[in-house]
This record gives C-alpha cells, structure tokens and sequence, in this order.
C-alpha cells in the first residue's frame, strides 16, 4: 500500500516494494531532470529495512546551489509532484505527489545539515537493530496517539531522532 490521505497518521508494515518505488521513481527524475546535476537519496522510514512507516517515499534531491531548486520545479511538476516553496521546511524545497500523498521531495543542497542528518539516521537505524527496534516501537505508540495530527506525531519523535543523530556522529 502506498498513500497517506490527509489528516490521517497510521503506519504499515515495511515491504520490498518501498525500495522498488523508489528506485522506479528515481529514475523517472533522473531522465526528467537529466541535463541538471543531482544525487538521489532515499529517506525517512521507508528507507528503514523492517520499520513500519507511513506509506510515503521520500525522498531527498541534493542539488548544487539552493537557488537552483526553482530550475526543477516544471520538470517536477510534469511528473505530477506539486511545489510547495520552502517556506515549510528550513533550508530545503518540497514537494510531494498525490492524493492521497504518495512521494515527497526534500531538495536541499549540497552538505546541507538536515540532508546529513537524515542519512545518519537512515545509516545509523539500518545498521543498529536494538535502536531500530525502540523506533518502531515509539512510532506504534505515537501512531495511535496521534492518528490525525502528522506534526505532533512529528514532535513527539524529535528527542529519540536527536539521540539518534547524536550516537551517530560519535560513532562515525
């Protein structure tokens, strides 16, 4: 299943085909945005082997230069995805696909510090199966407290993906 309508938190369980969408999906950026020079990154907890997640890719685009990111907005929207500025997220352009919500894009650039973030998280949680159990239990319970509120559910796993961050750098 992938989609998360609006409104509604609720997770399923992780599945194969996450990875194969994003793949199928990187690709299709890729020929679309071929003559701009990008890396792919798949994020969030669908990039998590074994982690139930909401059902949407997402996925990270490291560009060049920030400003650059307004030169991929028509080629991305071509594909369906729908620009949301960056005004909702710090340092990074979004945009996200269907409805309900299928992908999202997080566009930053180049050794921005959220983007490190994200993939010491994924790194850290792929490779360290005691934490990776805690989330998934932490985003089973956040879930049901949480099921249409998406920025508490958010907010409420900031301090274990903090710690996370944190073992991360001293371990690497």
């Amino acid at each position: 299943m992938l989609g998360l309508p609006k409104g509604q938190v609720f997770l399923v369980p992780w599945t194969e085909k996450w990875i194969q969408e994003y793949e199928f999906e990187r690709e299709k950026i890729n020929k679309k945005l071929t003559k701009l020079n990008v890396r792919m990154h798949h994020i969030g907890s669908t990039s998590i082997k074994g982690i139930s997640a909401k059902p949407i890719i997402d996925m990270a685009i490291e560009i060049n230069h920030f400003d650059d990111g307004l030169l991929y907005v028509a080629g991305l929207e071509e594909l369906g995805y729908s620009y949301h500025g960056i005004n909702l997220l710090p340092e990074r352009h979004y945009f996200n696909k269907g409805e309900p919500r299928t992908h999202q894009i997080h566009m930053y650039e180049k050794n921005n510090r959220y983007l490190k973030e994200q993939l010491l998280f994924r790194d850290y949680l792929n490779s360290d199966k005691i934490s990776r159990q805690e989330y998934q239990e932490l985003k089973e319970e956040l879930s049901k407290t949480f099921n249409t509120n998406k920025h508490a559910y958010a907010e409420a796993k900031t301090e274990f993906v903090k710690n996370i961050i944190l073992k991360a750098n001293l371990k690497g």
